[in-house]
């Protein structure tokens, strides 16, 4: 390595330590003042000089150098007219779509099916069948449907029964749109799929039915009308036409 990349290490290496030191001073203060709060994911410098962003999960609160304060709300940008908690937040909820297991969730599709979303849906959920209703109306989509039983009561034997059938797409449209039982499951089916469904929500923060998410990464929290979908995913084709 010549002197000059051992020069540009060595002066990379120091502007970090002051920002590691107070990560573990943070981390300890807050470990002893608030023993019974969720783990710390990660710690680290906000826009705004001398504060500081904590992150649980894909939630944002924020705090001093020495984390002897903690601020609940939101950060803006004033002269730039951003909400920069959004902005990080929306950041932290994006999903890499083309990674998705799409062989763990039900397919249907109308017209060439181009435009892609996916969905993480309960059967039993009420805002979920209004929205499928809404995808009804929508042309040209392909959409993926990853069942996650998280109502309780019998949202599991629901979505073993409707991934079990032997087209689960319609039997999944069948029982949210007409209210058609589907037919009881199998014994020997492998239903597998739903706990990987209900892993995979957990690693990227699913809390709520319907969540769906665009081909961009970007989400949709809760359901939408077709209105604001299509919305959606015109401002996403515009997007990619220009790239």
């Amino acid at each position: 390595m010549s002197l000059a990349a051992r020069l540009s290490t060595g002066l990379l290496i120091a502007a970090s330590l002051p920002a590691l030191a107070n990560e573990a001073v943070i981390r300890k203060a807050f470990a002893e003042r608030m023993p019974n709060a969720p783990k710390i994911d990660e710690v680290r410098q906000s826009p705004m000089p001398g504060l500081w962003e904590v992150r649980i999960g894909n939630e944002l609160r924020y705090t001093d150098a020495t984390g002897s304060y903690l601020i609940e709300g939101e950060l803006f940008d004033l002269k730039a007219r951003k909400n920069l908690t959004e902005e990080r937040v929306t950041q932290l909820n994006r999903v890499d779509f083309a990674a998705l297991p799409f062989k763990d969730a039900l397919m249907w599709k109308n017209g060439t099916g181009k435009r892609r979303i996916a969905v993480f849906a309960d059967p039993n959920c009420g805002y979920c069948k209004r929205f499928e209703k809404a995808l009804q109306e929508m042309k040209d989509v392909t959409v993926y449907t990853f069942l996650i039983p998280i109502l309780g009561g019998d949202s599991p034997e629901k979505s073993r029964a409707i991934w079990c059938s032997k087209d689960g797409a319609n039997a999944w449209l069948g029982w949210m749109l007409r209210g058609e039982q589907p037919p009881k499951a199998p014994a020997g089916c492998d239903d597998s799929a739903l706990e990987r469904n209900l892993a995979l929500s957990r690693k990227i923060h699913v809390n709520g039915t319907p969540a769906i998410v665009l081909e961009d990464g970007n989400r949709i929290p809760g359901a939408v009308g077709a209105v604001e979908l299509e919305k959606r995913l015109q401002s996403l084709s515009g997007a990619s036409s220009k790239s």
